[in-house]
């Protein structure tokens, strides 16, 4: 065969292994259901493989379907459930709901404002709630900026704002705080309930005081928070947006005691909410998240700071233009005079407790009290002792000071309890500190011996003296110099301050005189029984003596300080209290009184008092300074006013190196030079005796050198005296 004709090899490899031996056709299809068998069962099984996988894949894409239908099955209902829950208790809180005008003024307590003489203001106590504001009345910029600040979508919303709680969550987490501590995401709706504390009012009876009933109204837990939701869409539905607004500007608190943007306004600006500018609008806003920390009166400062953020977000929001914002930013507000002071100081804290409590430190009512501070005088007397400290005492040094100015009837014009300046409810020096008065007692010795008939040229022995003392043996006074000058005036020894004459003219005239004329001129303190009376020995505070050598000024007349001028109810026009003091029943003859002015006048121009003399004012008084030096006063007066300095130490160290003739005459004329800056003054009504009289003048030409009772000379006088009908009645003379 030719090889086209063979068949042709198939184009595969050859088998590997050899064929089996060939089988017959019986075999062969013995064998073929058994090898299509086993063909069938390997895929069934790669079948039923594949089928589990699938089914296994159905099930875990079939449960989160199931799962997420089974939650809604529920959540449908709960929701629906909450729902309903919430619906009702929104009615339930929409049906207690007042009418908005109710909510304004929440306070349990009064205010006190403090009027000067001029009647401005000065000084707020209590809550201040300056009167009913609403969303239309205040300035426009004022509402923009509370809006800007503290609730942006604030006409937008139903009262809540899960984006503004979201946030603030998100914000407090990244902070490190707790979910709801610090930001709380509140809308103003919301903070309006927390101020009414959920419609709950104060109970006096549950709360120990009302600051613990706020702080339970601020708690910030979860439930809370889900009650103040309520509360705030139980608003929405009862009160207009301008409604609620109203209520949150009329019952913020903004520090200093201020209740709302209209009593913050006049207590830090002087001015209404109505009229205050964009700067002054964004440092109230400011106040809202910290009132204490941010109050411009705490620290102006960090206000201004805080205001400066506001007016970045009052010009982000479109609430001012570029232009407008940077003028804000230029010209930060600043505090009115009134704010400046803080709280009125030491005067405001002691006619605050001076006054009836019923009407200043427990009033429910809105007070208005005028004082008889003079604000010019004021700080007349707070610079000078911020001078004298500055330049002549020791950096660091603890020594502290006290000043008190008082018109001839009593009326308290300027009071300086330390040298802090700026404080409320510190201990005042000038009210509550009882110390040795020292020398500065003198003048009611000599006040005794003239209304007993004596003169200022009568003559005294300046020689050694011991007296006997009973239960305590002989006692020896000595003079602050050491020395004897033998024979001296009346006015001489007080000009010197001379110790053992004015032991013996005490003794002359009786010690119980001495205490009589000093307490009918106004020291009430206990006095000394023993003969060192004489040498100021017994305390007294710096106000008793301001106020009895006012009565020596006045002609003779006893003297009450006095603070508290008017006191009316807000809104009142008649008062409910006049003046509580002024001047009372004659203590001494004018005739005594204006030669007790000469003399004491020589103590400024010859004597002690040298560094008190004011170059065009005539100027009498008296240095003291009390043993080993722990008390230093002087209190001096021209013809209107009388003023009195103290100075030492609150744990009675000695004072180095300072006598009533020094730092504290210093401070007397640095007050008085301020307060005559640019007044005319007037002459003393003092005695102007001639140079006959100098000369000639002596009683019975006898010095006073061993005690004595006299009678009261039968000088004529206009008006009899306390002491002078306590002698008749003793002598049995009508």
């Amino acid at each position: 065969m030719s090889d086209a004709k063979r068949k042709k090899p198939k184009l595969i490899a050859e088998r590997r292994y050899a064929q089996s031996t060939p089988q017959t056709s019986l075999e062969t299809s013995a064998k073929k259901p058994a090898k299509i068998t086993v063909g069938k069962s390997s895929k069934t099984r790669a079948h039923n493989k594949g089928s589990w996988i699938w089914r296994a894949m159905r099930i875990v894409l079939w449960l989160p379907r199931f799962v997420l239908s089974l939650f809604w099955a529920f959540s449908w209902r709960i929701t629906v459930l909450i729902s309903l829950l919430v619906g009702v208790a929104v009615l339930l809180n929409y049906r207690t709901l007042p009418e908005a005008d109710q909510l304004l003024d929440g306070r349990a307590r009064g205010s006190v404002t403090l009027q000067d003489r001029y009647s401005k203001v000065f000084a707020w106590r209590g809550d201040q709630y300056g009167g009913r504001v609403t969303a239309q009345t205040v300035s426009h910029h004022l509402r923009n900026a509370v809006i800007a600040t503290e609730d942006r979508r604030f006409y937008s919303h139903i009262g809540i704002s899960p984006r503004g709680v979201a946030s603030a969550v998100r914000i407090n987490l990244r902070e490190g705080r707790g979910p709801l501590s610090g930001h709380g995401g509140s809308t103003i709706t919301q903070q309006v309930a927390k101020l009414l504390c959920l419609g709950r009012p104060y109970d006096t009876t549950k709360w120990d005081s009302e600051a613990l009933y706020e702080a339970d109204c601020r708690t910030g837990s979860l439930w809370r928070k889900i009650r103040e939701a309520v509360y705030a869409l139980s608003m929405e539905i009862k009160y207009s947006k301008d409604e609620i607004l109203t209520i949150y500007l009329n019952r913020a608190f903004l520090g200093a005691g201020a209740r709302g943007f209209e009593a913050a306004s006049q207590r830090y600006f002087g001015k209404p909410a109505a009229r205050v500018t964009p700067a002054e609008s964004a440092m109230l806003a400011g106040l809202l998240v910290a009132p204490t920390r941010y109050a411009p009166t705490n620290n102006l400062v960090r206000s201004q700071n805080r205001a400066s953020v506001i007016i970045g977000l009052m010009r982000d929001q479109n609430y001012l233009t570029r232009a407008k914002a940077q003028e804000a930013l230029n010209e930060p507000a600043r505090l009115s005079p009134a704010a400046k002071a803080r709280a009125g100081g030491y005067f405001a804290d002691w006619v605050m407790s001076s006054g009836p409590e019923f009407f200043t430190r427990k009033t429910t009512e809105d007070v208005i009290v005028k004082t008889t501070l003079d604000q010019r005088i004021q700080t007349a007397a707070e610079t000078a002792l911020q001078a004298v400290f500055s330049k002549s005492v020791t950096k660091g040094s603890k020594a502290q000071a006290a000043i008190v100015v008082m018109s001839p009837d009593g009326a308290v014009r300027a009071m300086v309890g330390g040298r802090e300046n700026i404080v409320s409810g510190v201990f005042n020096r000038a009210t509550q500190a009882n110390r040795q008065t020292g020398s500065a007692f003198k003048p009611f010795v000599y006040a005794t011996a003239l209304e007993l008939g004596y003169s200022h040229n009568d003559i005294v022995d300046d020689t050694p003296l011991t007296l006997n003392i009973s239960g305590s043996g002989p006692w020896t006074p000595k003079n602050y110099t050491k020395k004897f000058r033998g024979q001296v005036t009346l006015t001489e020894a007080l000009a010197g301050s001379l110790n053992i004459p004015a032991v013996r003219v005490s003794e002359a005239v009786g010690r119980e005189n001495v205490r009589r004329i000093a307490n009918d001129f106004g020291i009430t303190s206990a006095l000394a029984t023993g003969p060192a009376l004489a040498l100021g020995a017994s305390e007294a505070t710096l106000l008793e003596m301001v106020g009895a050598y006012a009565g020596i000024l006045n002609g003779g007349s006893s003297v009450t300080p006095f603070g508290l001028k008017e006191l009316r109810l807000l809104n009142a026009k008649e008062p409910v209290i006049g003046a509580d003091g002024g001047i009372g029943e004659r203590v001494i003859r004018e005739s005594v009184a204006r030669e007790l002015i000469f003399m004491m006048h020589k103590v400024v121009q010859d004597g002690t008092g040298r560094q008190a003399a004011l170059e065009g004012v005539e100027v009498a008084g008296k240095t003291g300074t009390t043993q080993a030096a722990r008390d230093a006063w002087f209190i001096g007066f021209t013809a209107d006013y009388v003023a009195g300095v103290w100075m030492g130490y609150d744990d009675n160290t000695p004072l180095s190196g300072v006598t009533g003739g020094g730092l504290p005459a210093e401070i007397w004329r640095e007050t008085m030079r301020r307060v005559y800056d640019g007044v005319p003054a007037r002459p003393l009504p003092m005695l102007r005796p001639t140079q006959s009289q100098d000369q000639i003048r002596l009683v019975g030409g006898t010095p006073i050198t061993q005690p004595q009772t006299l009678n009261p000379k039968q000088a004529s006088k206009p008006r009899e005296t306390a002491l002078t009908r306590f002698l008749n009645g003793l002598f049995g003379q009508n």
